[in-house]
Formats: C-alpha cells, structure tokens, sequence
C-alpha cells in the first residue's frame, strides 16, 4: 500500500472539510443532542460526507469507522478513523477551537494520522517510522521537566453529570502538582499540542478512537511517549490515553494511580 499516496489524499479530504467547516462564518449552527451534553450538528455529518466520499471512491477496499454512524469494514485490513468535527461544543458556540481529525488504523493501532484546525489553518501529520510535521515542518515535543513545570491538557467525558468516574478527582490532582491545567475542548488538537510542544502532557478517560487515532501517532512520532493509565500502549479502541513528551510520563502515571486509590477506596466500579 502506498502510503505516500494515501497520506497526501488524506490531507486533502481533511483539509476540503475543514475549509467547509471555517466557511459556516461563525453564525450559531443549529443543533441535535445524543446525550445530555453531547452535541451533533449538521456540520458533523457534512464533514464527514466529504471525507467519506473523496476517500472511498479512491479506495473503496479500505473500510471507514467514523462519530456519526459510520462503520464499513473494508476488505484490506485497514480503516479510516474519523472525527469529522471534534469539537462539536466549541463549535456550536462559536468558539474556534474544534478540528478535523483521521488515522488509518491497522491492527488496532493507527499508521497514518492527519488533524486539521480549521481556524488556525494548521494541518500536523504524521506516517508510522516518518516523524510528525506541522504544515511540512518537523515537530519535536518539549523538554520541560519535572511535572511542577508542566503545562497539560485533559477533557471530560459527556456522561460527567450521572457517573462518578468523571474526571474530576483526576484534574484536582493534578491542578496541584502541575504548573497548569488547560481544558480546550477538542482531544485530537491537545495532542497535537503535545507533539509540537505547546503542551507537555494530556490525560483523558472514556475517549473514542476517532477521538485519538491520528493524534496518538502524531504525538509518538514526534518523540513523545503514549500510554493508558497504567503505563501500556493496547491502541486506539483503548479508552484511557496519557500522552506526554515523555519526560513527565512517571509523574502523571503517579498522579493518576493515586485517583485510582481514592477511587477504590470509594467503591467505584
């Protein structure tokens, strides 16, 4: 497979959607629920038709598994992961701060990523073995150290209001033993964050692996370190991500085994 080919076809269809999205003009677009606080308009599902259709008319033999309803298995191993607007709540305010987000995955884990911020037009990517970029640039993940001197990144899962494994206890501890914690709203940017060093760490629980397929890889090929909670790598359909620039990767593996104490303490599930 060419995967030269596949990753400039993908930046295209990313960036055609992107483009659609800034074109919207800010206005309040209307809005459907999925859940209490989960979003969908129908921006998500125009997105995702472009992407869609641009990339399975060109490879109808590699499947799709996207947010809005989408799940084709392929017949080549591999399978596109999208997140047509990750973001969806930003968006919906009007706060431009959302992204376009899809990885090839193969084998439970992604080999191609592109992420696509629509608002800043800044596109980072990466392929498997081939580093990570910013717009062609080469992008490295910081060098802060220790975790006192780090700046991080999490979000919050959209059952937060009825399940007691929210988050919360998480980002108490670590807004204590950080130098700061920032909640932007879409997981796919704040690691792209991380692999271009803007950030130093994220954490996240109960994500979707279009939520991380492109941006796990885009932050390992950058040099950094990705895990679940507990220090593995199982991929993308895992649901606890820690990502960081590999130094902190200890520290926060410390601070998160401390809310899974209190946790079990309390009887959580």
């Amino acid at each position: 497979m060419d995967f030269s080919a596949l990753l400039d076809e993908a930046r295209n269809a990313v960036r055609e959607a992107g483009r659609m999205l800034a074109s919207h003009g800010g206005a309040r677009p209307k809005v459907a629920y999925k859940g209490a606080v989960d979003l969908v308009t129908e921006y998500d599902r125009r997105s995702q038709e472009i992407i869609h259709a641009r990339l399975s008319a060109a490879h109808p033999e590699i499947g799709f598994l996207a947010e809005e309803g989408l799940s084709e298995p392929g017949r080549s191993g591999y399978r596109w992961v999208l997140d047509p607007l990750d973001g969806t709540t930003n968006f919906a305010h009007t706060l431009p701060v959302f992204s376009v987000s899809l990885g090839l995955e193969h084998e439970g884990d992604a080999v191609l990523g592109v992420v696509y911020d629509p608002s800043r037009d800044e596109m980072f990517w990466a392929a498997a073995g081939e580093g990570a970029r910013l717009d062609g640039r080469p992008i490295r993940v910081s060098s802060v150290a220790p975790l006192d001197r780090g700046l991080l990144a999490t979000g919050f899962p959209y059952d937060i209001r009825v399940s007691r494994l929210n988050n919360l206890d998480h980002f108490a501890n670590f807004a204590v033993r950080a130098q700061a914690v920032r909640r932007c709203g879409s997981a796919a940017l704040d690691l792209c964050y991380v692999a271009c060093g803007r950030f130093d760490g994220f954490w996240e629980l109960k994500l979707k692996p279009w939520d991380v397929a492109a941006g796990t890889l885009i932050v390992r090929e950058a040099g950094g370190r990705v895990s679940d909670f507990r220090g593995a790598w199982p991929g993308i359909f895992h649901r606890e991500v820690v990502a960081s620039n590999g130094l902190l990767h200890a520290e926060m593996l410390g601070v998160l085994a401390l809310g899974r104490t209190m946790a079990d303490a309390g009887g959580e599930e």
